[in-house]
Formats: structure tokens, sequence, C-alpha cells
């Protein structure tokens, strides 16, 4: 049986303190990077633009998009699909409200992780990188 896979952007927002943002979706647990799929024919980064305006009402900075890599793990809210995210370190304009589907935001220090339940590409991935940034 093939694996089921589902492509997204994901984007790794940081305060000036090194703090990372993370979303929880409305009706799951996982706290994880905002982000979601590409609509037809979009860029990485005009889909990450799209997302980040819808769900958490801000903008992301002009030329600031920067790759970090494109990771494999299990989907967090789709049991027996993988997630294949194209992660992007972006800075962010504007007043972050959690708008769309996004019930929670928060910002977790990634060395001092809080008692939380975290996706897998956030949990390993992500923060990991987010230590080493």
């Amino acid at each position: 049986m093939s694996q089921r896979i589902i492509s997204v952007v994901a984007a790794l927002i940081r305060d000036p303190a090194g703090r990372v943002l993370l979303v929880r979706k409305r009706g799951t647990a996982a706290f994880m990077q905002p982000g979601g799929k590409r609509g037809v024919g979009e860029s990485d980064v005009a889909a990450l633009s799209r997302e980040i305006a819808e769900e958490l009402g801000c903008r992301i900075k002009d030329t600031s998009a920067q790759a970090l890599g494109v990771f494999d793990c299990p989907a967090a809210n789709e049991p027996g699909f993988q997630v294949n995210a194209a992660v992007y370190a972006v800075d962010v304009d504007g007043a972050i409200e959690p708008g769309a589907e996004i019930d929670q935001v928060i910002w977790v220090d990634p060395g001092v992780l809080p008692d939380l339940p975290f996706a897998p590409l956030t949990r390993d991935f992500i923060l990991p990188l987010a230590r080493s940034l």
C-alpha cells in the first residue's frame, strides 16, 4: 500500500527573544507551525503568505522567506497520512490574531518547552532546528 501524503508549506516565525510561534487548529490538540496546503499553481511563498494572512491576520515581510528544508513525518491530525512539509523562516508585519480555523496562538522558547502536545513536524524537526539557529 502506498503512503498517503499531504504536501504543505509551514512557517517558522520567531520573536526578538527567539521564541517560536505555534498554533492549534480548532478541534485538535497538537500545536504546530502556521501554514497549510498550496493552492493550484501557487508557489511555496505565495501559499505561505495566503495561509499566514488567513490564519494569523498578519503578512509576511517581503523577501524575508528563507527555505529551511523539506521534512517528512506522520501527520498530526490525519491518521494514516504523512506530511511532506516545505519549511520557511519568515518575518511578519502586523498584529498576530487567531483567525480562520485557528483556536489558539502561543509563543514557546524552543530551549525550554512547555508540557504541551506538539505535532510531529514541530516536535521532531522545527523546534530542534529553532534551537540551532
